[in-house]
């Protein structure tokens, strides 16, 4: 099984919404083989809790305007260190540098392949394969 064209779409606008926000570090992991219940995670960093949160609403309102859709949950937006928005197909993770560097969500999934976005983030080249990272 790998992320279907609709993920894929997802995957892209929310990027791209995350980039336009300044989040960097935007790396999208093809979780469909180990997870039954979600295709790909999305996971973006920010350097402090008020850019999380509007990188977070940058997400969200891209994502309705474009492909009309809403979160099916959403958790940990009042501290803003970590927001997890759940789309059914693919869950985003927006973290605040500290706790991506604590949790290393890419090491825990690094068996999972790396999700080409294009030119989704304005990155001529796709993230670094999580067997890479420190």
């Amino acid at each position: 099984m790998t992320v279907n064209d609709f993920s894929l779409s997802i995957l892209r606008v929310a990027a791209a919404a995350a980039d336009a926000k300044q989040a960097h570090d935007i790396v999208a992991l093809d979780v469909s083989e180990a997870l039954g219940i979600t295709d790909a995670f999305l996971v973006a960093s920010a350097s402090n809790e008020r850019l999380v949160n509007a990188v977070v609403d940058e997400i969200e309102e891209k994502l309705v305007e474009q492909l009309q859709l809403r979160p099916i949950r959403r958790e940990g937006r009042s501290e803003g260190r970590w927001v997890l928005l759940d789309y059914g197909d693919v869950v985003i993770h927006v973290q605040h540098d500290e706790d991506r560097a604590f949790y290393a969500l890419e090491r825990l999934w690094r068996d999972s392949p790396v999700v080409d976005l294009g030119t989704a983030t304005g990155q001529a080249a796709p993230a670094p394969a999580a067997d890479d990272l420190p």
